[in-house]
């Protein structure tokens, strides 16, 4: 019958990239339009688990595939002094459950002191634990970030956690399909975060609602897979339930060798599979944006939303809808003034954003030689794991931090949430490479300004705003 069905209608419409990952994990259908999706990869942290955990213990249930799952520690743990322990009772408790918790399901669990230990969404594709082709979930909406390596990744909730542990399936909801192209090339002092921040000012913080999003164009062809990575990290805060990028040989490069990557013929098969992951030329997609590179500056949010940004050297808007007021009162700003005429409190180079390798390397050309602005009343450094760390002070990174009045700090989610001990006090003014600038999110009235890397480093030299382009002029 299929046979005879092929020959009666031989052409078929195209599948995009999230089809087919979609189409290959899919399980069973249900007739309210939920399906039941089998996921590789579940992602596992200290906040999102316990409660799982503690559900599987009740139900006297055991896991499905224990090697199915990493877990590591790094939205409560201190980025100093780690050798005095973990002073916050509730943090200390988390952490300390979440290792019990391992142990007495077996799951594979990188401790505290190991150099592999970081941020989730850092040591996934790090270890090789993410993959091209993947369903990949974690208890945290940024794990879309893993998107970037051509997995189908995003963030669940904590029962979703246990149901994924106990059955290595999900109920879920397919998306709809978006397509952001980028054409062209990004100019001298435009990253990524950039990108991705021109791209949420467009669509807007809603725009992605209801969407899987699928970058692609030469531009994104163009970027290193870190890159990638940052661009899907923020597709949650177009509000897209997962980004993703057709995997190429940048991919593949980026990945060979790592510790939990197919190894011999696996590998060859592997490979053959992850060159097939790509959106066919006639694929639909139900809503397409197009951007030009060329034409994409330096970005700065002034808001409490990431899509109020700023072209670097623009004025604050003048807006009068309720959101805007609102958002003005808590940054202490106002309408048609410069941020440059702001001072900063405090300068903030992390989170699963903007850690990882490149990241720390372009941050430290513009800090080569120089010092911290006076009024900065802390500047700090967290790379994303504790092998990025390593390798950046191999390659004398650190020191061009140090010397320029950065504190480098352990691994770990860090300033990008206030769980920790690294938080803004109220009033204070923030330069940072996270991906939120809600209310409170870096500390109860903490005021926080996305930006990149490189951007942070500029305003932390000269302790306010300023375009980072004027600086690699002169270096």
């Amino acid at each position: 019958m299929n046979y005879l069905k092929q020959l009666l209608h031989p052409k078929t419409m195209g599948k995009t990239l999230y089809d087919k990952l979609w189409d290959s994990h899919l399980v069973h259908k249900y007739n309210n339009g939920n399906a039941l999706l089998y996921i590789d990869r579940q992602l596992i942290h200290e906040v999102t688990s316990p409660q799982a955990f503690e559900g599987l213990k009740l139900a006297n249930r055991k896991l499905w595939r224990a090697s199915a799952n990493l877990a590591v520690a790094d939205h409560n743990i201190p980025t100093e002094k780690r050798n005095e322990g973990i002073s916050d009772p509730i943090s200390a408790l988390q952490i300390n459950t979440l290792i019990k918790n391992c142990k007495d399901f077996n799951v594979p669990y990188i401790p505290m002191d190991d150099i592999r230990q970081g941020i989730v969404h850092v040591i996934g594709p790090e270890q090789g634990a993410t993959l091209p082709g993947m369903t990949v979930v974690c208890g945290d909406s940024h794990t879309a970030t893993h998107g970037a390596l051509g997995a189908l990744a995003f963030g669940i909730g904590t029962s979703e956690v246990e149901h994924v542990l106990a059955t290595q399936c999900l109920i879920h909801k397919k998306s709809k399909n978006m397509l952001v192209i980028i054409h062209g090339k990004l100019q001298k002092g435009v990253t990524a975060k950039d990108l991705v921040l021109q791209i949420i000012k467009k669509i807007g913080t809603a725009g992605g609602t209801g969407y899987t999003i699928e970058f692609a164009g030469e531009t994104i062809k163009d970027l290193s897979i870190e890159s990638r990575m940052t661009v899907c990290n923020m597709a949650i805060e177009a509000g897209a339930r997962a980004g993703i990028i057709a995997p190429d040989d940048k991919t593949i490069k980026y990945l060979k060798g790592r510790m939990l990557t197919p190894k011999g013929k696996h590998w060859e098969t592997a490979t053959k599979h992850w060159k097939s992951l790509f959106s066919d030329s006639d694929a639909k997609f139900e809503k397409i944006i197009q951007l030009d590179a060329n034409n994409i500056t330096p970005q700065i949010t002034w808001g409490t939303s990431p899509e109020m940004g700023l072209n670097v050297g623009e004025r604050i808007p003048l807006n009068n809808n309720n959101g805007a007021q609102n958002a003005l009162k808590y940054m202490g700003l106002s309408a048609g003034d410069s941020l440059a005429d702001y001072k900063l409190d405090k300068i903030f180079i992390g989170s699963c954003t903007n850690s990882r390798i490149e990241d720390l390397r372009s941050a430290a050309t513009i800090l080569k030689g120089k010092k911290v602005a006076k009024n900065i009343k802390l500047a700090m450094v967290v790379p994303g794991s504790g092998e990025v760390k390593s390798q950046a002070e191999e390659e004398g990174l650190d020191k061009i931090f140090l010397d320029a009045g950065f504190e480098w700090r352990e691994p770990g989610c860090s300033m990008c949430l206030a769980m920790n001990a690294d938080k803004l006090e109220p009033g204070e003014r923030c330069a940072s490479t996270s991906n939120r600038n809600f209310e409170g999110r870096q500390g109860k009235g903490g005021r926080t300004h996305l930006v990149s890397p490189i951007m942070a480093a500029a305003a932390a030299v000269e302790g306010h705003f300023v375009d980072v382009r004027e600086i690699m002029d002169q270096v």
